[in-house]
């Protein structure tokens, strides 16, 4: 069933490209600002503002049906995460993130050559994680690890932007997926517990890029 999901968007991104004259590629980094819903054991922990503006790369298939509306796809590597105070540790901070590689699908809707909405759908698959202990503000501790069952093995999410005129793109996305995995188990002195069972972390940012959809002046003044 999982095999059978991942290859949807493959069989998506091949039939764009083969499909429509008006095909071409783009590419743009990205400048995220993220921030996380959480729930801790029941309670509302505060999140702190991450800036994240470096290993997040995009390329893009856009495939144009007129010079108001085209369809997008591609793959993206991001550095996702958040900041948090753990509420039943004073003094503690945690940082996590991931790299996850992604394949969005979306769409364009308004004047391409100018000003226009876009929007979709886009699942991610962690590659790397890492984890950061600080108290006091001192770092006490640091993890990495390559395909870690502590996260989901993909996440679903949904982004919404505004391309704007010279270049800039202002997007807005979510994650619906927890970033924990629920059901890792972790043993410590013996004793086996499911550390992210009762918690609820969800990630959503904002994010700037630039000339992510260049190309459509080339396009339109054939």
């Amino acid at each position: 069933m999982k095999t059978r999901i991942l290859l949807i968007p493959a069989l998506f991104l091949v039939s764009v490209v083969a499909y429509g004259q008006n095909t071409y590629t783009t590419s743009s980094g990205e400048l995220i600002f993220s921030y996380a819903n959480i729930n801790y054991k029941g309670s509302e922990a505060s999140s702190v503002l991450r800036f994240s503006p470096v290993l997040n790369i995009q390329t893009l298939v856009n495939m144009d049906r007129s010079d108001r509306f085209g369809i997008i796809t591609g793959l993206a590597v991001r550095n996702v995460g958040f900041i948090y105070d753990v509420p039943d540790q004073p003094g503690v901070r945690m940082k996590h993130r991931t790299y996850n590689l992604g394949v969005p699908i979306g769409i364009k809707v308004g004047n391409l050559d100018k000003v226009f909405l876009f929007g979709g759908y886009e699942f991610e698959i962690p590659f790397v994680y890492k984890e950061k202990t600080f108290v006091n503000e001192d770092k006490e501790d640091k993890t990495t690890i390559w395909f870690s069952n502590r996260v989901n093995t993909w996440n679903n999410t949904a982004f919404v932007g505004i391309q704007l005129p010279k270049g800039l793109s202002v997007k807005f996305k979510y994650y619906f997926t927890n970033f924990f995995n629920k059901d890792y188990e972790s043993t410590t002195n013996g004793v086996t517990s499911k550390p992210y069972a009762g918690s609820d972390y969800n990630i959503f940012y904002f994010s700037l890029t630039s000339n992510l959809f260049k190309g459509t002046d080339f396009e339109y003044s054939k």
